[in-house]
């Protein structure tokens, strides 16, 4: 929604970039890329964090997105995560461990974006 927003002139200008935490992409079962058209009018910076496993974005459909809009928006998978960002517990990995590759990730790009 923020997204929209910004795309819409409702955020304020001096938004320096925006990241998304599972980029809706389309319902579940549907593969579609229509909810993500009104990110040409965003000229921000865009990260977008997704799990592998995530069944509103399927990243084969996300990735050509993301090129599209490079050199404003970054990618970063998450291997193993759902959308709410949980993996199995056969990954080997826990929530927090999970949860700090998503706080480095935020961390970089802010590095990465800010003055």
């Amino acid at each position: 929604m923020s997204s929209l927003a910004f795309a819409d002139g409702g955020l304020a200008t001096s938004t320096r970039g925006l990241v998304f935490f599972g980029f809706p992409l389309h319902p579940p079962g549907r593969t579609g890329v229509e909810r993500a058209e009104h990110l040409t009018a965003v000229d921000v910076p865009m990260l977008f964090l997704q799990g592998t496993r995530d069944k509103l974005a399927d990243l084969d459909a996300l990735r050509p997105v993301c090129d599209a809009l490079k050199p404003r928006a970054q990618l970063r998978v998450v291997e193993g995560a759902d959308h709410g960002f949980d993996v199995l517990v056969r990954s080997g990995r826990t929530p927090g461990e999970v949860r700090q590759e998503l706080a480095h990730a935020v961390s970089q790009f802010i590095d990465r974006n800010s003055p």
